[in-house]
């Protein structure tokens, strides 16, 4: 029964939650920093922080420090919130708004990091290599997310270093559907801004 909640939880990522892009890909012309780069959420919840993983998916942590960067993710919500399995950013503004964003990227689900809790992976829809904007952070271990269980798999390119009590409140919050959407919060969860940095928060 629980293997089935979560199979049908994972077909509405590409139902509901993620912009539909092509599946043709491009390089983000942007390489991740050598340092170890940081990168704090600033919620209306609390912070979280983040550590991101260029050596394992220098492709995907390039892509977020771009979007990062631009500003992009100031102001967005955490749209899509499922207890005891993961909480979703990175699309849609407080008034479900799905914001504009550049062209999808690689799919690196097979660096070797797994969908475990504190984890951070690139939503996607159905197509392999359509990530663009959008991550979750795993609640708990989601090992069927993983490279090869059912498919190619979400890639992961950071890990919570503090904050997972803000992440774990955020999945606890009540939710229901919002403008043919299911999981929204039913208070906005929203990201104030991304800070940056290269040595730990």
């Amino acid at each position: 029964m629980i293997r089935l909640f979560y199979a049908l939880s994972l077909c509405l990522f590409s139902t509901f939650s993620f912009a539909q892009t092509p599946a043709k890909t491009v390089d983000t012309g942007v390489s991740a920093d050598i340092a170890k780069p940081y990168a704090t959420l600033v919620t209306n919840q609390g912070d979280i922080t983040l550590e991101l993983l260029p050596e394992k998916a220098p492709i995907s942590v390039a892509n977020f420090l771009r979007y990062a960067n631009e500003g992009f993710y100031n102001g967005v919500i955490f749209h899509r919130v499922i207890k005891d399995f993961m909480i979703q950013t990175g699309g849609f503004t407080e008034n479900m708004t799905r914001k504009a964003v550049k062209e999808p990227i690689k799919n690196e689900a097979d660096n070797g990091v797994f969908n475990n809790r504190g984890s951070v992976a690139m939503a996607r829809t159905a197509q392999v290599n359509s990530a663009t904007s959008q991550f979750f952070i795993n609640v708990k271990n989601n090992y069927f997310l993983n490279n090869g269980y059912r498919d190619f798999g979400y890639a992961v390119f950071a890990n919570v270093v503090s904050g997972m009590e803000v992440v774990d409140a955020i999945s606890q919050l009540p939710t229901a559907r919002s403008q043919g959407m299911a999981d929204v919060p039913v208070e906005p969860i929203i990201i104030k801004e991304v800070k940056i940095s290269y040595t730990q928060p």
